[in-house]
Order: structure tokens, then C-alpha cells, then sequence
């Protein structure tokens, strides 16, 4: 079957994977809560395009670096253990917003956002299992038009979760229900690495 044919699967594959729970997802919903859509907009285009980018770079043969060097891809997946716990640590000690104090603390910027794509399980789950899918050829054609997919049906899904986020500030109206919020996110996050500390 042609990419044109595989079309819809693979609209309908990157609409369930972009949308449910994941790192990303669960992030973008605490900075929603804490920092509003607009001061999350860097923070989710990072997603966006780290993401497409991700695929991309895979899809053309990135992947073989892990299976000719195996030991890159485990320190790989040590890293992004230590580094999710500091992300979710973050999360969980964020300072809340005051109108005296609006700049206390910072959202993720566009480029830690990017970044955290190579290290996030659920990308990787997502990214190969896409191009095994999708661009089974290989063929730059077909990774671009799966990277393209991904791309355009991304950013609207992680966005629904960030204004589910700036909406659950009517309910997070008081300093410590805001502390318990984002304690419950930190927990999320780190309960996502459990696929990798089973690799490990």
C-alpha cells in the first residue's frame, strides 16, 4: 500500500498518540495551571516541532547509531530517568504566580522542550512505531509525509491539554490547592518512567 492509502490510519494514529497521557501531556497541563496558554506557547511549540523534528532525524537513520554503539541507547535512557525526575521536581516545587511576583517562576522555554523529545518514552514509542508503520520503505517520501502528519495533528492535541490546564485555574484559586496540583503532576510524570526502569 502506498502513504496515500495508509493515509487515515495514519491521521488516526497520530491523533490517539498525540492525545492521550503522556510526559508531554501532563507537563503542558501544569504549565497551563501555573502560567496561562499564552506563556505556554513556547513550551508547546518545542513539543511541536522537537517532536516532528525527532522524526525526521529517525526516519533517515538516526536510529542505527543506537544499533551499532547499544551502550548510547541505555545511557540514553539513564539520562532521561534523571532528567524527568528534575523536570518533575520542578513541577512539584514550582513557586505560583503573584501579581507581585509574576516572573518567580519560568515555564520550560522552546528549546528544553525540543530537547526533552529524545528523552521522553512515550516520543520514542511513538516516533518508532510510526515509521515501522508508516515508512516501512525508508524512503525520505514517506518519513516526511509521517513527519508532516505528526506535525500538523500534534500541536493541536498538546494545546487542548494546555487550556485544560489554564481552565483548571478557576478551581486552583488558592496557593495550597495550586501546591497539591502540581504535587499530583510531579507524581504523574514520574510514574510515566516505569517503562524505562523495566528496560534498565
Amino acid at each position: 500500500m502506498t502513504s496515500i492509502d495508509l493515509l487515515p490510519s495514519l491521521l488516526g494514529f497520530a491523533f490517539v498518540s498525540s492525545i492521550t497521557p503522556g510526559p508531554n501531556n501532563l507537563m503542558l497541563m501544569a504549565s497551563g495551571a501555573n502560567f496561562g496558554l499564552r506563556r505556554s506557547l513556547p513550551h508547546m511549540l518545542g513539543v511541536g516541532i522537537g517532536f516532528t523534528a525527532m522524526i525526521v532525524a529517525v526516519g533517515l537513520g538516526l536510529n542505527g547509531i543506537f544499533e551499532a554503539v547499544p551502550w548510547t541507547h541505555t545511557a540514553l535512557e539513564v539520562f532521561a530517568v534523571l532528567y524527568l525526575l528534575w523536570l518533575a521536581w520542578k513541577i512539584a516545587t514550582a513557586a505560583p504566580v503573584t501579581p507581585d511576583a509574576p516572573e518567580a517562576a519560568r515555564p520550560i522555554t522552546f528549546l528544553q522542550a525540543a530537547a526533552f523529545q529524545w528523552v521522553n518514552p512515550k516520543a520514542w514509542m511513538m516516533v518508532i512505531s510510526a515509521l515501522t508503520f508508516y515508512a516501512a520503505d525508508e524512503s525520505l517520501g514517506t518519513v516526511l509525509v509521517v513527519a508532516a502528519v505528526f506535525g500538523a495533528v500534534n500541536l493541536p492535541c498538546i494545546s487542548v491539554w494546555t487550556v485544560l490546564g489554564q481552565e483548571m485555574r478557576r478551581i486552583l484559586t488558592s496557593r495550597a490547592r495550586l501546591r497539591a496540583f502540581n504535587l499530583v503532576m510531579a507524581v504523574l510524570l514520574i510514574a510515566t518512567l516505569w517503562p524505562i526502569v523495566q528496560a534498565l
